[in-house]
């Protein structure tokens, strides 16, 4: 038994790599999350509760001595225990939990975000009241302690959105629009994932989560919507020269695209290819020459005829856009 019980409990230890405070339903920094935590915590211990009540009556219809338990008396503890008593539990977790289902209101003045599902990376739009919309990618801010509206679409297949410590997963549906609206509580860097198969990227389509301290978010905001000063170095040079400018926009340089992830203030980025890699030097440029290699199915071609040395230009060009 002892060799038992210890095998039990070895199998189980690679299941708690998945309660991480980074990427964790068991570690909410949402007000939604910690709700849906609670919730469930609640019902367990409602199933509990039922579970135990039919224990002991089993293990009393077993252990009666014979003709102790009449029929009449066995059909009472049936109704009460398997029947009414169940019955009444369930309706007081249902009437416990279904307050929390009704979705939060949004004032005028509150932070609304567009979030876009791609294959495989993420638009981010921010919209602030009276303020200019400004475009991010595989970064999503939030700051602590005010109601976001979230407003999730694809333009291409069903991606679904999911922050498992901020709030329940949401699908992202091309040529609809749905709303997730939620109230980060705690600051930190947390990971956001697509949980719908999408592509052959799919797995390779994270999304980092950054809660913010208001004064601190509002900072952040202002210096994102400001453009990048115009220079003239090799990178740049390179970068304009292998058409980088038709798919990607960076503000204050060339036109505005719409194809790939915006790039105005990339260095200041944490992961690079939508959370796969860390923001290095030698990552941004591999990733330039064959993003294929890092993530299968992406749309963003390959420069097989681009020279090492190109690559790091262009790679030193894009770490210095913040």
């Amino acid at each position: 038994m002892r060799k038992a019980d210890f095998l039990s409990v070895g199998a189980c230890l690679p299941l708690l790599a998945g309660c991480n405070r980074h990427q964790s339903t068991l570690a909410p920094f949402g007000e939604e999350a910690d709700t849906v935590r609670t919730i469930a915590i609640v019902l367990v211990v409602g199933a509990v509760i039922i579970a135990a009540g039919l224990a002991l009556l089993m293990r009393h219809a077993i252990r009666a001595p014979e003709g102790r338990l009449t029929h009449r008396g066995g059909m009472k503890l049936v109704l009460w225990l398997g029947g009414i008593g169940p019955s009444i539990i369930l309706f007081a977790l249902l009437l416990y939990a279904l307050p929390a289902m009704r979705p939060r209101e949004v004032a005028g003045n509150d932070l609304r975000i567009g979030v876009v599902g791609e294959q495989f990376w993420w638009r981010i739009r921010y919209a602030p009241p009276g303020g200019s919309v400004v475009e991010t990618a595989n970064e999503l801010r939030l700051p602590v302690g005010r109601t976001v509206e979230l407003a999730l679409d694809s333009p291409d297949v069903i991606h679904s959105f999911w922050v498992p410590g901020l709030a329940g997963k949401m699908d992202m549906m091309p040529g609809r629009t749905n709303r997730l609206v939620v109230r980060a509580t705690r600051a930190g860097t947390y990971r956001g994932v697509c949980a719908e198969f999408c592509g052959l990227g799919h797995a390779l389509m994270a999304f980092d989560v950054i809660a913010m301290e208001p004064a601190a978010f509002e900072r952040w905001l202002a210096q994102q919507r400001q453009p990048v000063a115009v220079t003239s170095s090799p990178g740049a040079r390179a970068f304009a020269s292998y058409g980088c400018g038709g798919c990607h926009t960076v503000r204050g340089v060339g036109p505005v695209a719409r194809i790939g992830p915006d790039l105005t203030h990339f260095g200041s980025r944490p992961t690079l290819a939508a959370g796969v890699l860390p923001m290095t030097h030698a990552n941004i440029a591999g990733f330039i020459r064959d993003p294929g290699k890092t993530k299968p199915g992406v749309r963003m071609p390959a420069f097989p005829q681009m020279s090492a040395a190109e690559a790091d230009q262009i790679a030193s060009y894009l770490q210095g856009l913040k």
